[in-house]
């Protein structure tokens, strides 16, 4: 249970955890640097929950390239309906930022081990180890490239876990005996689930 609330926690600070820095010259500096600016965050005493909350996704949601992963999530299903693609990648956006942003409180007395990063090209690998207070280490692979000159994530490995490729097998699974328009409806309500 413990590992699952840090995999969680950390989820949360990874979907929220990477924003542009032009400071930052390489993606473990930039990801060094970002999570350290949103553990500032939920642990300031200033202001409430919900007004914490609102500052970490205005100060990170734009660090992930939101359209790759939506893309990467559907796989062989992507081509299947260009009408509904935008709609889906505004969905699927909402849906993980929702589900996870209010994990971030829990984000607390965790270590994050920085292990090296690997760079090929446009694209990059961030190795970390999430260790606890208490419980297992947890390692936590962040993938990004570049767009239009800025890191972005595209996918997290959580315990050899792609996050991709989990939300891949369930949307398989859910267009395999439905319809487009049925799985952009069941996101549309765990999210207001997620958000209430």
């Amino acid at each position: 249970m413990m590992k699952l609330r840090i995999a969680v926690a950390v989820l949360a600070l990874v979907f929220f955890g990477v924003a542009g820095n032009a400071a930052a010259q390489t993606p473990g500096q930039q990801v060094q640097e970002t999570i350290q600016r949103v553990t500032a965050i939920v642990g300031s005493s200033t202001g409430g929950e919900s007004e914490r909350r609102d500052a970490v996704k205005r100060l990170l949601s734009p660090c992930f390239d939101w359209n790759e992963m939506a893309r990467q999530t559907l796989g062989k299903n992507w081509p299947s309906a260009p009408a509904k693609q935008d709609e889906f990648v505004v969905t699927f956006t909402e849906f993980v930022g929702n589900a996870y942003i209010g994990q971030i409180g829990s984000y607390k007395d965790e270590k994050i081990i920085y292990l090296g990063e690997r760079r090929e090209s446009n694209r990059a690998q961030v190795d970390t180890k999430v260790v606890p207070a208490k419980g297992d280490p947890l390692l936590v692979n962040y993938k990004l490239h570049q767009v239009d000159g800025e890191w972005k994530i595209f996918d997290v490995v959580i315990a050899d876990i792609s996050l991709v490729q989990n939300y891949r097998s369930q949307f398989n699974r859910i267009l395999a005996r439905s319809s487009f328009d049925d799985l952009l409806r069941q996101l549309r309500e765990k999210e207001s689930k997620d958000r209430g």
